[in-house]
């Protein structure tokens, strides 16, 4: 059938989803999913949206979503972008910010979205080596661009760079777009957003899956000069009007509000995360320093497909990437205390 397809279509190679496994016995730690559920006040709130009202469009703005984001954060409501997962805000991104005739840059090691969205949209790119440690160096990315993506902390690594190396990535690339990638800052970071009003070229995303535990719902959002806003909200506005809705918008306001929440679960996934790291290196793992609700961990006498395959065994799913530099290591979401422990004990003496 493939005789129908429009030509650039045969030789896009699309991003392939971690593994969403039909048995629900299985302790699943490979999509980074939080193992504890929404803000009750978030599905109080989707509960009372469920009425006759459904039949309506929702608000193509998202404005009750839009000004909750500007509240928490202390911006304003035109330097807020939404969309459907924050995959949609930076296919956006990608499509009308990151077409250039100079080359996008990203770490090699990073979400491997991003050279997925440049075969999507014909953007050239350099994939940026990280240091010997999976670090992101700043110095870098100072040289011509078109612009500048990666995910702060990175991913899968789990790698956090400070504030002032990001400003340092700014300061060297006036004339280009910077995206910031925060789909895991609240583990651990500090978000960029705070430097939107001094660096206009500066596009902070994130996405309401992971610290926000509503990756059922689809919701992501991006903030900057509202130049840049302008220009995602055109590629919006002639792609699909109504990206989020109307249970999206109230659960995702309520979600920002309940801030009480939020913190709590974050330090719960923090808590988890600094107990795992320490009982693998009790087992011999190097583990690299994360700010993430998840860690990056390899074994110098153990394969890492094998570690995988013997976990699976014992009903237990971490993600192996194949890369050639990050082969022996698996990428492990943290879980509940007890589905930590089945990886612990999965995990037996090695």
């Amino acid at each position: 059938m493939s005789k129908f397809w429009s030509p650039f279509v045969k030789n896009l190679v699309p991003y392939v989803p971690g593994e969403q496994p039909k048995l629900t016995k299985l302790v699943k730690l490979n999509t980074n999913e939080n193992p504890y559920g929404p803000s009750p006040k978030a599905l109080a709130a989707m509960q009372t949206e469920l009425n006759d009202n459904l039949r309506l469009y929702p608000d193509p703005n998202s404005d009750l979503l839009k000004q909750a984001v500007a509240k928490y954060y202390g911006v304003q409501s035109n330097q807020v972008f939404l969309g459907n997962g924050s995959d949609e805000v930076l296919a956006h991104i990608f499509h009308g910010l990151l077409q250039h005739d100079k080359p996008l840059l990203f770490p090699d090691i990073s979400y491997s979205f991003y050279p997925v969205y440049c075969g999507l949209y014909g953007i050239t790119f350099d994939a940026v080596p990280l240091d010997e440690q999976f670090q992101i160096n700043p110095a870098d990315y100072a040289k011509p661009n078109g612009g500048i993506i990666f995910p702060n902390p990175n991913a899968p690594t789990g790698c956090l760079l400070a504030l002032d190396a990001v400003e340092q990535i700014l300061k060297a690339s006036p004339d280009s777009v910077v995206v910031v990638d925060e789909a895991y800052i609240d583990f651990g970071g500090e978000t960029a957003i705070s430097l939107v009003d001094r660096y206009p070229n500066l596009l902070v995303t994130q996405t309401l899956s992971k610290s926000r535990s509503l990756a059922g719902l689809r919701v992501g959002l991006a903030v900057g000069h509202p130049d840049l806003i302008e220009a995602l909200e055109r590629i919006k506005n002639s792609f699909n009007s109504y990206p989020l809705d109307r249970l999206a918008i109230v659960g995702a306001a309520a979600a920002f509000e309940d801030r009480e929440y939020f913190d709590k679960t974050c330090r719960l996934v923090i808590e988890s995360r600094d107990k795992v790291v320490g009982q693998l290196e009790a087992k011999g793992f190097e583990v690299l320093p994360s700010a993430a609700n998840f860690i990056f961990a390899r074994h110098p006498k153990h394969d890492a497909a094998g570690l995988a395959a013997k976990l699976r065994e014992q009903g237990v799913i971490v993600r192996h990437f194949k890369q050639e530099r990050i082969a022996q290591f698996l990428r492990i979401s943290m879980g509940t205390p007890e589905q930590n422990q089945a990886l612990i004990d999965g995990l037996g003496d090695l």
